[in-house]
């Protein structure tokens, strides 16, 4: 399969799951992340506010804004870039109806702990599949000293995903039920 069939079939998967069912996948997605060392113990982490078809960690978002430095990525042009998120009143709606942070951008990269991503697809082993542009590829590729933690839904997880020179591996996955 390649990776636009992969897509295909993981959009239909997620159109398949009541959105009941996917809230508390996710919310069981943010008590395995909460329980992570490498992301309880951060310092500094990368999160993402989700889109409607991804793992919701907003709650993750919000335990962790107490403890650490939380940066979410902005879309600027072809590439991200990462602000401080303070609070929710920070957020105004950007690129993709996703909402981003109106802070100070940070290119302190080798000052990220852990970097926690979305996906469209990912093999236990770390392999990802995203949305086909590249974003999170070019972005991580830019972090040396970060963590990487992919996360997602149980019926993301796939035995093989084509790769690239450019695609990045996880670390580790994090998806409830497996």
């Amino acid at each position: 399969m390649n990776k636009q069939e992969l897509r295909q079939l993981i959009r239909q998967r997620k159109a398949a799951c009541p959105q009941t069912e996917r809230a508390a996948l996710s919310a069981a997605v943010c008590r395995l992340a909460g329980a992570n060392p490498h992301i309880s113990e951060a310092n500094t982490i990368l999160l993402y506010h989700p889109l409607p078809d991804e793992v919701d960690i907003r709650p993750l978002i919000h335990s962790l804004s107490a403890s650490c430095r939380i940066l979410l990525p902005v879309v600027v042009g072809d590439d991200l870039e990462l602000r401080l998120y303070r609070d929710d009143k920070d957020l105004r709606e950007g690129a993709f109806h996703i909402l981003e942070p109106m802070g100070e951008a940070f290119n302190q990269y080798d000052e990220i702990d852990t970097a926690v991503i979305p996906g469209m697809a990912f093999t236990i082993n770390g392999d990802r599949l995203g949305r086909g542009k590249g974003y999170y590829d070019r972005l991580l590729s830019r972090l040396s000293n970060t963590y990487f933690i992919g996360v997602c839904w149980p019926f993301q997880i796939v035995d093989d995903i084509p790769h690239e020179k450019h695609d990045i591996r996880m670390e580790e996955v994090l998806a409830a039920g497996i």
